[in-house]
This record gives C-alpha cells, structure tokens and sequence, in this order.
C-alpha cells in the first residue's frame, strides 16, 4: 500500500509536539510487530490521542491504520488526510462496510487501531467495551496489542477548552503484549479479558506519570483528581437524552 500522504503528515505532526514541547515517554515499541497484522486497542481520553498512539509507533517502523467515525472523513481538510492515510470509515449506524474494510486491512497485513470503548471517556477511566476488536481479531486471525495512552486529556478533550501552550505536558504510551483470541471463543468474556488487560496497562501508566493526579480535573477520582465517575457521566447523558426527546414532541 503506498503512503504519499502519511509522511508529510507526520513531519507536521512533529512539529507541533516541538511547538507545545511535549515530554514523551514510550514503552512496549518492541511488542509492535515488524511485519503482519494487528489489532491495537487503547483506552480513548483525548481527541490527539490517535496522533500520539501513531507517532509512538514510529519508532517500529509502523504505520497505524484508525478506525473513525465518518464525520471526521467528510471533513473538508480532515477527510482528504484521513483516506490518504487508508484509515478507515466508520458508519455507527450501518457498520457491516466498516467491518469488511477493517478485516481487508488485517489480512494485508496492517496495525489496525481501535478505541473499543468507541468514544472518549470523560472520567478518565475505562468504560465499556463494544466488541468490535475482539470481532476483528477473531475473524482476521491476528492478534490484540492492548495500548494506554494518558495525559492527551490535558491538551484537549471532550467538554473542556483547548490548551494548546507550551505547558510541556508529560505524554505516556504503552504497547501491552500481544495476545490472540481464538475462533469459537466466548464473546463476552474476550471483551472482559480484553478490558482487564487494558486496565492493568493503564494502571501501571498512570503510575508512572510524573505529575500528580491529586486535586486535578484531568484525573479520576480513583485518583484523587475531579473527574466526572462513569456514573455521573451516564447520569448525564440520560437526563440529556430525556430533555432532547421532550423537545422534540
């Protein structure tokens, strides 16, 4: 598959992690394989975190083909970039083509890139799974790379201003080990196993950020910070959901 599109963008990318001076810290680059297919799955805290996932991969010599919603692809600048990348389209309320085209990519031998959780997660934490990637895993016959991503919220995330100054965030990615899941397996326990996986990931991730998650907005209460939990945000979007159906009538 030839990539006129990807390099360029990369270099631009770079530059504006110089910009905001970002302080990386990348782990697992080795659990990334040189040749072959994959499915990476990451926990979704931020809107850059496509951008970070990508370029902690790069040191492998990999490109990461994303699965995002087609709203991004029907951007007029977005959209251009995002298929001259060959990342892939994903129709919520028709999926089947998205499907195809991801299992097409797996068995030419692409790291396919997924937030199985499907949106960002406001509290910081890992929500529920759809299973999608364990579908894909299956189907492609390829194995799953758990992937945690942690501090992007900081710069830019759902319900919160943008902070795009120099402020030299801490950035860490990891890459968990690969595993497979077999064909036959038990669906719902796949998407339990896979869950766990990426906890652990995170946990260890969170762990070792040098910033304290004390007080902070941008931190779960699990550790000490001021996010909303995963209740209060399905509170939320219930009682949203409930006032926009009474308009509506």
């Amino acid at each position: 598959m030839a990539d006129y599109v990807y390099p360029p963008v990369i270099i631009t990318i770079k530059g504006v992690w110089k910009y905001l001076g970002l302080k990386f810290d990348f782990k697992g680059i080795e659990n990334l394989p040189q040749v072959g297919g994959a499915v990476i799955c990451m926990n979704h805290v931020g809107y850059l975190d496509f951008a970070l996932v990508g370029t902690a991969a790069l040191p492998a010599k990999r490109y990461i083909r994303f699965m995002a919603k087609k709203e991004i692809f029907n951007h007029k600048i977005a959209g251009p970039l995002m298929r001259g990348m060959h990342h892939i389209s994903v129709d919520r309320e028709s999926g089947s083509s998205s499907f195809v085209a991801a299992l097409r990519a797996l068995r030419a031998g692409e790291l396919l890139g997924i937030f199985p959780e499907g949106t960002i997660s406001r509290s910081f934490e890992i929500d529920e799974l759809k299973s999608g990637a364990v579908r894909l895993s299956m189907g492609a016959g390829v194995p799953i790379i758990p992937a945690a991503v942690w501090g992007s919220q900081r710069i830019m995330t759902k319900k919160r201003k943008p902070d795009f100054k120099r402020n030299k965030f801490p950035i860490h990615v990891a890459f968990g080990e690969p595993y497979r899941v077999e064909k036959g397996s038990d669906i719902a326990q796949a998407e339990a196993d896979l869950k766990l996986r990426m906890q652990k990931l995170l946990d260890s991730v969170q762990a070792n950020y040098p910033d304290s998650h004390t007080g902070q907005w941008w931190a779960p209460v699990r550790l000490g910070g001021h996010a909303p939990t995963i209740e209060q945000v399905r509170q939320e979007s219930t009682s949203n959901t409930s006032i926009e159906n009474k308009e509506s009538n």
